[in-house]
């Protein structure tokens, strides 16, 4: 056991006694080690040996329930409370209820406060932001200015003119497409050869009629 452990193990009686008056209400071994192991660095063999005795001089009292042993104050010790000192206790306690709850809801007012002056822009950076917008507004006045001074203004009769006319054309160029497309859908569905027949059948229609194509009728008649 090294020095410092030592002298808390010497001093864990007095330690353990102060405490158990203190707070006067029953603990095991378990709880008093597990309360004051950190700020008394007291081992648990230390708190049992320091407990066992303490009762064993009748400084505290023990009782057991099963296998467990609890430890608490002499009652004996305590003055005799009367029942205007319990109601007046009682009162205080309500009033201090009354108070913690109060200070609580103040708390979580100013955690909600804090959390939304933390997440909000600081003075600096507002101030950049401020300036960026104060930019844009000058281009976006002066880009409206440009707007209104020019004269090529079109009127709304003269937009639904256009879009009428756009409209009309469009409703034209589809139905001239379907046009030219009608002889290829015709011809899909031949043969090769067929199809080759078609267009020189095709082609000899056109040429009726031209000088090169009465030249060529007189020829075979003569």
């Amino acid at each position: 056991m090294s020095k410092s452990r030592a002298e808390a193990a010497a001093g864990a009686p007095g330690i353990l006694l102060r405490y158990l008056q203190e707070q006067n209400r029953p603990y095991s071994a378990q709880d008093v080690f597990g309360n004051l192991q950190r700020e008394h660095g007291l081992g648990k063999a230390a708190v049992v040996k320091a407990l066992e005795q303490l009762a064993q001089q009748g400084r505290i009292r023990e009782k057991t329930y099963g296998k467990q042993k609890i430890y608490f104050a002499d009652q004996d010790q305590f003055d005799t409370v009367s029942d205007a000192d319990l109601h007046g206790l009682d009162a205080k306690i309500a009033a201090l209820t009354a108070k913690v709850q109060s200070l609580q809801q103040s708390c979580r007012h100013m955690e909600a406060e804090l959390k939304e002056l933390t997440s909000a822009l600081t003075t600096p950076e507002m101030q950049r932001e401020i300036q960026e917008l104060r930019k844009e507004c000058a281009c976006y006045t002066e880009r409206l200015k440009n707007i209104k001074a020019a004269t090529n203004h079109v009127t709304p009769e003269e937009k639904e003119k256009v879009y009428s006319e756009r409209q009309k054309y469009c409703k034209e160029w589809r139905k001239r497409k379907r046009m030219q497309a009608g002889p290829s859908i015709a011809t899909a569905h031949l043969k090769p050869g067929a199809l080759f027949v078609r267009q020189q059948s095709c082609v000899m229609q056109s040429l009726k009629g031209t000088p090169r194509a009465r030249s060529s009728s007189l020829k075979k008649l003569g």
